[in-house]
């Protein structure tokens, strides 16, 4: 019987992915294990092998396709052997429990649907304060809200009464207007460069990004370092004190000050994550990768440098485990290497935040005698999503950071 070869999911964000080459044709033989095609998906290119030994008896899909994760691409089998038809091959929609357990008995569902909500016409709502600030906390549109109170005011009773699934859908018509758009993501380029125009321009589309900027003084932090590296019998060649160590510990401990950065929007749910797993975007000579540090709030500084190089190394070779790609709550990103101060870094959504971090500068400063010193300063450039967060926590989280970074002892411990 002849067996497919899917299109594969290799992390938890991926839904579909991109086939950029097909390394063998149809009618060629292989072995279980054998590269068969080069794949793209978030920003990670990887190899899909054939799941058993046989001939390639089909190929569904062609280069420059993007396919569902989970769908048939190839048949392998034994030569002679017939293929199902494409359409029995198209993967199911998971279907929730919650639609699942609808589905069977559709005038149930209509009966116990909540009447369609009414729409207040023009002129002044009147409601009262606290009902207003109930509502904004909710993201309800008061101009579907009764109001019982005098004069039919809106009350927090009737504010926490309200039911938002009573609200009627957006019109179909405005959605299909606006669809057209995505599918221009991308268009013309190929493989890992396509999927990283996709996610830029996805990222771009479906948050309101803001960029704070602020300058950390590490001159203490540089001193420390350089104390450190004197004292110590044994080089530290693993990044142990590198400033991308030390900054991801700063970083590490204030999320843990401001968990609401630390969270995921997407779908319209905003849910803030336990775990603190860091991203550090790493440059590739045909692209952008962002290997996912694991709760990287609980490595000590040497586990977490070693972490971080590895990583690097092997996202660089393409040897990377692909589960690494994925997960990240909030991610790192440096230009400091090319001599950039600070700079605007899209987000690596579902993140609602991320941290462009720039070249160290030089300046003569006054010290608290009054004498000219020379400070070193790090550029800090913090990137949100203004849907979820505003502007003065987020300078909140910043100075947390910097903080962190001017107090060097306090990243030991």
């Amino acid at each position: 019987m002849a067996t497919e070869i899917v299109m594969p999911k290799l992390g938890l964000t991926m839904s579909e992915g991109l086939i950029n080459q097909w390394l063998v044709k149809e009618g060629d033989s292989v072995a279980a294990g054998d590269p068969v095609l080069e794949i793209s998906s978030e920003k990670l290119t990887s190899e899909v092998e054939a799941p058993t030994a046989g001939v390639i008896l089909k190929i569904v899909k062609g280069e420059g396709e993007t396919v569902p994760c989970k769908q048939v691409i190839a048949w392998v089998g034994q030569e002679g052997e017939t293929v199902p038809d494409a359409e029995s091959t198209e993967p199911k929609p998971d279907l929730t429990a919650e639609e699942s357990s609808s589905s069977p008995n559709q005038t149930e569902t209509a009966e116990a649907a909540p009447a369609a909500a009414v729409k207040h016409g023009g002129g002044r709502i009147f409601i009262t304060p606290l009902a207003r600030k109930i509502a904004e906390e909710r993201g309800l549109d008061i101009s579907y809200i009764k109001g019982t109170g005098g004069n039919g005011r809106i009350t927090r009773r009737d504010v926490e009464a309200f039911n938002p699934a009573s609200v009627p859908a957006p019109q179909p018509a405005a959605i299909q207007a606006a669809a057209p758009v995505s599918a221009a993501y991308g268009v013309g380029l190929t493989g890992m460069r396509k999927v990283i125009a996709e996610r830029m321009m996805n990222s771009l589309q479906t948050s309101a990004q803001l960029t704070i900027h602020r300058k950390a003084d590490v001159t203490s932090l540089l001193a420390f370092r350089k104390d450190i590296q004197s004292k110590v019998k044994e080089p530290l060649e693993n990044g142990e004190i590198g400033i991308t160590t030390l900054l991801t510990k700063a970083v590490t401990k204030a999320l843990q000050d401001h968990p609401e950065v630390n969270a995921w929007y997407a779908n319209g749910q905003y849910q803030v994550q336990s775990e603190i797993h860091i991203g550090i975007a790493t440059a590739l000579s045909d692209g952008l990768v962002v290997p996912v540090i694991p709760n990287a709030d609980k490595r000590t500084l040497s586990d977490l440098g070693r972490t971080i190089k590895e990583q690097a190394a092997q996202a660089r070779k393409g040897t990377l485990d692909a589960s690494l790609y994925s997960g990240s709550t909030f991610s790192i990103t440096s230009l400091g290497g090319q001599g950039v101060e600070y700079f605007t870094p899209i987000l690596n959504t579902p993140e609602v935040a991320i941290l462009g971090v720039g070249t160290i500068q030089k300046a003569l400063a006054l010290d608290e005698e009054g004498q000219v010193v020379e400070k070193q300063y790090l550029p800090l450039s913090l990137s949100i999503d203004h849907q979820v967060l505003d502007g003065a926590p987020a300078s909140e989280f910043l100075a947390a950071i910097v903080s962190y970074l001017e107090d060097a002892y306090s990243l030991v411990f």
